[in-house]
């Protein structure tokens, strides 16, 4: 089982020096992790989100980590590919990969409503987009000479595109997924899951196992299929495991409640759009727009997927779910990894279970200060990551020999 961690580059709403604390703290945090064990550091692109994510440019921030780390494998989770023209995106992996000396991880991703209008991106053909990018990008990293390539989104005429990856044939390839369709997507292009969804553990099993059976029959975006599944949640580790435990069900409050500055205005959006649309929702956005659609036309969401900035009665039924779950209730069930070591251990152990490759945590929260992200660090690095790692040697040792 692979331990990592996922920045979003986030602090105390309203603190000074927002920005500039976030980040340097996060490049100390990672230069601990890079120590202690942990093997892939995430890094998000997002736009427009104030007191939520301040990391708009995620391949400059690693840039910098391939400097100040030596092991530690740098993730793109993810490149939100509609807002880039793919021989940009591949040029600049080239580049992450050198720096690093081959330590980079592919992620890509479409984006939200809220910032692809902003951007001036028609969240309808967003999913086209992503496609579309994510095969050119795969044909791209396998080409020595010149590429060309003739679109619906994208074009570009015979072109040597440099600098090529140090990993041969190229970096692994993920898709960051928040709906189950998305999952098969995935497996259908070949493509690692980074599963973002704020599920427990048992909830993901049966979306797994058909990842597995659709990704073993797939024909790979890339030169290979990355078969590889990544939950996610909030860590914290610390000697005391009743304060670790609450203070972890405190961070995934703030993380997922409704309660943040862009929330009314993508509310406002999410209706504007609808009206402009004429009521026609492609089915791929039906789950952020489904408060302004007929009962029945949407899957029931539960749990976190039935979060969005559309529906402030949905807001506030997720935010009234988290607050009735007791800090023992979501450690216990893995929906959180939090408390002392062993709390941390069994937490992960869940995820093993179901046959995920890899837990993402995110520690850097606006609640959870940088000392305690430091102490949480040192926690798995002395405590969590080895017993993993001795479970790792075991099973590759011949049952005859042990």
């Amino acid at each position: 089982m692979k331990i990592s961690l996922l920045f979003e580059l986030q602090r105390e709403a309203g603190a000074p020096d927002y920005e500039y604390k976030a980040v340097h703290e996060a490049i100390e945090q990672i230069k601990l992790a890079d120590q202690a064990g942990f093997d892939t550091v995430w890094t998000t692109e997002h736009h427009f989100l104030p007191n939520f994510c301040a990391s708009p440019c995620n391949d400059v921030f690693l840039a910098s980590l391939s400097q100040t780390t030596k092991r530690i494998k740098l993730g793109l989770g993810v490149v939100i590919l509609p807002y880039h023209h793919p021989a940009t995106v591949v040029e600049r992996v080239g580049m992450l990969d050198i720096l690093s000396n081959g330590r980079i991880e592919l992620g890509t991703g479409r984006g939200g409503p809220y910032e692809q209008v902003g951007l001036g991106v028609d969240p309808r053909e967003t999913r086209a987009m992503w496609d579309e990018s994510v095969r050119m990008i795969g044909k791209c990293f396998q080409t020595e000479g010149e590429f060309a390539y003739e679109g619906k989104y994208w074009k570009m005429p015979s072109r040597t595109v440099l600098p090529k990856t140090l990993q041969k044939p190229h970096p692994p390839m993920w898709l960051s997924c928040l709906q189950p369709d998305t999952y098969q997507v995935a497996a259908e292009r070949g493509l690692g899951v980074l599963s973002f969804n704020a599920n427990t553990p048992a909830a993901v099993e049966p979306y797994i196992k058909a990842y597995r059976e659709t990704i073993a029959k797939c024909t790979p975006v890339g030169a290979f299929a990355n078969n590889n599944w990544a939950n996610f949640s909030v860590g914290i580790c610390g000697p005391d495991n009743r304060a670790a435990r609450e203070l972890g069900a405190k961070s995934v409050r703030t993380f997922f409640g409704p309660g943040k500055p862009y929330a009314a205005a993508s509310a406002s959006l999410f209706k504007d759009l609808f009206a402009q649309w004429g009521g026609q929702v492609p089915d791929h956005l039906k789950r952020a727009f489904s408060a302004f659609l007929a009962p029945g036309t949407v899957p029931d969401l539960t749990g976190a997927e039935a979060f969005n900035y559309s529906n402030a009665a949905g807001q506030q039924a997720v935010k009234a779910i988290w607050e009735q779950l007791d800090a023992d209730t979501l450690c216990d069930t893995g929906s959180i990894i939090a408390g002392n070591p062993e709390s941390c251990i069994k937490a992960i152990e869940q995820s093993e279970k179901v046959g995920a490759d890899q837990v993402i945590m995110i520690m850097q929260t606006s609640t959870v200060t940088h000392q305690d992200v430091m102490t949480s660090i040192d926690q798995f690095g002395k405590h969590v990551i080895p017993h993993f790692q001795k479970k790792a040697s075991a099973a590759k040792v011949p049952a005859k020999t042990r």
